[in-house]
């Protein structure tokens, strides 16, 4: 086993599912292929250059503006990477803004037949749920923070460990 792992880089189990999902992923792709090849290739090439030339260069910029922005912090406070505390909640509220852009921009007419639903309410839920995903983080960081400072203040109430004293 550990010769597997050594050649491998993980365990078996990983090897099994990274199996399974190529091959349901090849599956769809036959299944999608069949039915309209064309609409399915160009939908493929158009999201990776929406991707790689607009997209990426875009969030990377954000990113890098989010990072020099907020870069400064309290001195003598305690350090946590806080930025991944910033990043999910974006990331998950573009994501659900790019799957249902049409919708929350109300460009899509014929769906309030099929839904049942009014356009106006989906801006509202995306934001309640952008909000939502912000509000959490914001609670995660905040207890990140405390059990830092805790951790912190206790380190500095212990007695200090005779065995490690100044050398003679």
């Amino acid at each position: 086993m550990a010769r597997f792992v050594r050649w491998y880089g993980s365990g078996p189990l990983h090897l099994l599912v990274l199996i399974a999902s190529f091959a349901l992923t090849g599956y769809t792709m036959v299944r999608l292929f069949d039915v309209q090849p064309l609409e399915v290739a160009l939908w493929f090439v158009g999201a990776a250059v929406l991707h790689d030339l607009i997209l990426l260069p875009l969030y990377s910029l954000a990113d890098l503006s989010a990072l020099s922005v907020l870069r400064h912090r309290a001195a003598g406070g305690p350090t946590v990477p806080w930025i991944n505390y910033l990043r999910v909640p974006t990331f998950l509220s573009c994501l659900l803004l790019l799957v249902w852009f049409p919708l929350i921009l109300r460009l899509a007419t014929p769906y309030s037949r099929d839904t049942g639903l009014s356009d106006g309410v989906y801006l509202g839920r995306w934001l309640a749920i952008t909000g939502v995903l912000f509000a959490a983080s914001a609670t995660a960081l905040a207890l990140r923070l405390r059990r830092v400072r805790r951790a912190g203040s206790a380190a500095e109430d212990a007695p200090p460990d005779p065995g490690q004293g100044t050398a003679p």
